[in-house]
C-alpha cells in the first residue's frame, strides 16, 4: 500500500518561512486588533475568541482559503494566465495599503525561495512576478512555492492560518490586558476549517464596522 506523506524538507522549509523571524529579525502584525481594543470590543478572552473566529469564518473562509485553492488548481492545470489573473483579482479586493504591503512581502519572500525550482509553471510565474507582469502578492507566491514542494492546499492553509493567529496573539499581549494564559487557551481551543466557500468574497462585517471608524489604527507593525 502506497503511503502519502509530506516530504520532511518541504515541511521544514515552510515552518521556517512562516516563522515571524524569517528572514531576519522578528515582527508581528495585529490584523486590525487595535481599533477593536480602543473601542473596547475586545477586552477579554471571549471577545478575543470572537475576533479570531470572525477573521477565520468571515474573512479567511471566504477570501484567502478559496484563493489558495484556486491558485493550486491553476498550477496543477498549468494555466499560468488564469493564475496571474487570480493574483490580480485577489489583490484588487484588498485596500491599497494592504495590497501594497502584500506585494512587497511577496517580493521579499521570492528573493529567499527562488532557487532550485523544478516545476516549469512555478518557474514561469516567479519570472512574471520579477518582471512585473504578475502582481505577486505574498499568498500567491507562497502558494506557488507550496505547490513546488508538493505541500497540499490543506496543509498550506493550516500553516498559514496558525501563523496569522499567533501574530494576533502576540499583538494582543502587547496592546491588551488579557492574561497570557487566557490567550494561550483561546488559541488551543480554536479550530480552523479550511473548507470554506468556493467563491471569493471580501466582506467581513466585524472588520468593516470597526476599521472604517479608525483607519489610522490599522495596520500596526511591531518590530523587535
Amino acid at each position: 500500500m502506497e503511503m502519502h506523506t509530506i516530504h520532511t524538507k518541504a515541511l521544514s522549509r515552510f515552518l521556517q518561512i512562516l516563522d515571524n523571524s524569517f528572514p531576519s529579525g522578528a515582527f508581528v502584525h495585529s490584523f486590525g486588533l487595535e481599533p477593536h481594543i480602543v473601542l473596547e470590543r475586545v477586552t477579554n478572552r471571549y471577545e478575543l475568541e470572537l475576533f479570531l473566529e470572525n477573521l477565520i469564518v468571515e474573512q479567511y473562509q471566504k477570501l484567502e482559503f478559496p484563493f489558495v485553492r484556486e491558485i493550486f488548481k491553476h498550477l496543477e492545470e498549468d494555466k499560468l494566465h488564469l493564475l496571474i489573473r487570480a493574483d490580480e483579482v485577489f489583490s484588487a479586493m484588498q485596500n491599497f495599503h494592504y495590497a501594497k504591503a502584500s506585494k512587497e512581502i511577496g517580493a521579499n519572500y521570492l528573493k529567499q525561495i527562488d532557487f532550485g525550482i523544478q516545476k516549469q509553471v512555478v518557474k514561469e510565474y516567479f519570472l512574471k512576478v520579477k518582471e512585473g507582469v504578475a502582481f505577486g502578492n505574498e499568498l500567491a507566491v507562497l502558494s506557488a512555492y507550496g505547490y513546488e514542494l508538493d505541500i497540499s492546499p490543506e496543509t498550506f492553509l493550516l500553516l498559514w492560518s496558525k501563523k496569522t493567529l499567533l501574530n494576533i496573539a502576540m499583538s494582543s499581549l502587547k496592546i491588551s490586558r488579557i492574561k497570557p494564559s487566557e490567550i494561550q487557551r483561546t488559541l488551543l481551543e480554536l479550530e480552523v476549517d479550511s473548507s470554506g466557500e468556493k467563491h471569493l468574497s471580501n466582506f467581513n462585517p466585524l472588520f468593516e464596522e470597526i476599521i472604517y471608524r479608525h483607519k489610522d489604527l490599522e495596520p500596526k507593525l511591531f518590530v523587535t
